[in-house]
């Protein structure tokens, strides 16, 4: 069995529907065990757990949340070390395009390192099905990679 670590931050109902849309289509993998952590509550235990990554946030002021990039600033330099090399990919609820946040997060996944293995899932504006959808997808095809051993 191959473990996969959602990480997301959300104060408000965008981000969690994501995430929970996300965390729907990764159970759906039978063969890969899923959690679901808020930022302020993953540890850089949860990285070591992990055999793949996901990670989700809105897009604050063009940059990833606070809480992610808390997140980060906790494990990065504990994780060193462990040379992690773990797939990962982006949820992003935009209110702009979500660039910003997705260079950051890349920019400060490379040095983990870990390697993002699918093009970010980037919902501007308001929710609809078609994004959720697009949500479950991303859940469901990295769990699956991770279950196939693609990543």
């Amino acid at each position: 069995m191959t473990n996969l670590l959602i990480i997301y931050h959300s104060q408000g109902d965008k981000t969690t529907q994501l995430a929970q849309a996300v965390y729907a289509g990764a159970r759906q993998e039978v063969d890969v065990e899923t959690i679901l952590k808020k930022a302020f509550d993953a540890h850089l235990d949860d990285l070591l757990w992990a055999d793949g990554i996901i990670f989700g946030t809105p897009e604050n002021f063009g940059y990833m949340s606070g809480a992610l990039k808390d997140f980060f600033d906790r494990t990065y330099y504990p994780a060193e070390p462990h040379q992690l090399n773990l797939p990962y990919g982006l949820f992003i609820s935009a209110g702009n395009d979500g660039s910003g946040a997705v260079r950051e997060i890349d920019r400060i996944a490379s040095g983990y390192p870990l390697r993002r293995i699918a093009e970010p899932l980037i919902a501007v504006g308001e929710l609809d099905s078609k994004k959720l959808e697009q949500a479950n997808d991303l859940g469901l095809s990295i769990a699956a990679g991770l279950a196939m051993g693609v990543f």
